[in-house]
């Protein structure tokens, strides 16, 4: 088995792992990286691999660091099916539809600003590669074994990140023998809203695994839901607006899911709430589609006395351009929930230059800020901030909640790493989706449950297992 580390290797973007085993070529993944324009541009336009010699795609769940440059796969030759669990299916559709949008807006913005002379700037992608790509999506149930060719079976199992999300289990037949891969996706939290647990696994040859928070032990989600209710009544104190960037997928769902709490328990303030991104209003829908067979059993519990848990009195999703630009003349006090969760695009950036030179406003960060990002200078309270090309001074607060992280943090790890050893340990592993602290820190942990140290791939390495 050899396997190839194309994306998220070294740092937490761009998720693509090729594994060739049993005459096949698998890809794990196919994600955008996101950063540095130049720099991610670059990696995305060119593939370590041949797309046409891929057998197929498996894809564990609908962030666009996961599936979003699928469609530049397809663009350069690629025909194959992309396996996924039936709620990602449904998600990624509407993911890369997005992601081709915002590609347009960036273009055009660009070309505005660049002399009429220069190269004209153009998307990843275009409409017919994300119908193409769409249309080879074969959308499989979790728990299930699936022979894929006769020398591969998987099965999906929850991986409790986001809707959808899925650890792949992988049987691949060699020489008579079957090799055993266990790639984590992005794995999730346990007592998490909103989604059920992980799902354990049985012991394998080789594991990949993400480490995010491998370094870090997240707070309780009570404590967030607190926070953000002192954050907001002091917003109401001060006529001040909240402003949270958070992913459109995921986050957002979480994040109303709690406001909804506070809501009908009475403690939340009579503020107005807006959900800014048409495209959150799309995923909540397919929220509200998969409710009953992919949420977790306090969900099924609240919808006993309440049959919308992502909607309520003073919340108002955002859809149309106007509406959204209207905000921004709007005095506070409010609540305003925006994508992008790393504020590199979107709707969510036009709004932060209106919001982070007052000091009676707050921004508050829930997940996690990729380095080179709009999102990690703002956790790291850089003075200044350059949005749209012009320097703002940051003045507004600045809360980061990282207890609603989707992400598994050390004490998950270790809970899921022990069972997976239970059931015949783990040969070799290896350690993505992570910065270089986070992985050290989780490879201390999961070499107790190894054969061999776990490998920490960076760009382009490739193994042989």
């Amino acid at each position: 088995m050899k396997i190839t580390f194309c994306g998220a290797a070294g740092e937490v973007t761009g998720s693509q792992h090729l594994i060739e085993c049993g005459g096949l070529k698998i890809l794990l993944d196919c994600g955008l990286f996101q950063g540095s324009r130049a720099e991610c541009r670059a990696k995305n336009e060119r593939f370590l691999y041949k797309p046409d010699d891929l057998d197929a795609v498996i894809l564990s769940h609908a962030h666009i660091d996961h599936c979003g440059n699928l469609p530049s796969l397809y663009r350069q030759g690629y025909r194959g099916p992309v396996y996924c669990t039936d709620a990602t299916a449904d998600v990624t559709n509407i993911m890369l539809e997005d992601s081709l949008k915002i590609q347009l807006e960036d273009a055009r913005y660009l070309e505005k600003r660049l002399p009429k002379s220069a190269p004209r700037v153009k998307p990843l992608y275009e409409e017919k590669d994300v119908r193409g790509i769409v249309n080879r999506i074969e959308s499989q149930p979790y728990d299930k074994w699936v022979q894929l060719f006769s020398a591969l079976r998987i099965r999906f199992r929850d991986a409790g990140h986001i809707l959808g999300s899925a650890i792949t289990e992988l049987e691949f037949e060699e020489k008579g023998t079957i090799r055993r891969l266990v790639f984590t996706g992005d794995l999730g939290r346990r007592n998490i809203p909103l989604l059920r647990d992980p799902a354990t696994v049985g012991g394998c040859d080789v594991l990949i695994s993400e480490s995010t928070y491998g370094d870090r032990i997240h707070p309780p989600t009570s404590d967030i839901k607190a926070a953000l209710l002192r954050i907001i009544r002091a917003a109401v104190e001060q006529e001040g607006k909240v402003i949270i960037p958070a992913f459109s997928l995921g986050r957002t769902q979480q994040v109303v899911y709690f406001l909804n709490e506070l809501t009908n328990s009475g403690q939340l303030p009579a503020v107005p709430i807006y959900v800014d991104s048409p495209l959150s209003l799309r995923i909540t829908e397919l929220y509200r589609k998969h409710v009953t067979t992919s949420l977790d059993a306090e969900v099924q519990q609240t919808l006993t006395a309440d049959a919308d848990p992502f909607g309520f009195e003073h919340l108002r999703y955002i859809a149309s351009q106007p509406e959204s630009m209207e905000l921004n003349r709007q005095s506070g006090p409010f609540v305003l929930i925006a994508s992008s969760g790393m504020c590199e695009s979107g709707r969510i950036v036009h709004h932060l230059k209106n919001t982070v030179s007052d000091p009676k406003n707050t921004i508050v960060i829930i997940g996690f800020q990729a380095e080179n990002t709009l999102g990690r200078r703002i956790v790291e309270r850089r003075p200044y901030l350059k949005i749209f090309d012009r320097d703002y001074p940051l003045n507004a607060r600045v809360e980061i909640l990282n207890g609603l992280s989707a992400h598994a943090d050390a004490e998950d790890f270790k809970w899921w790493y022990e069972c997976l050893a239970e059931r015949s340990g783990v040969g070799q592993a290896f350690l993505v989706h992570g910065e270089a602290r986070a992985a050290q820190a989780l490879s201390g942990i999961l070499k107790d449950y190894c054969d061999e140290d776990p490998i920490i791939p960076q760009f382009r390495q490739s193994f042989e297992v």
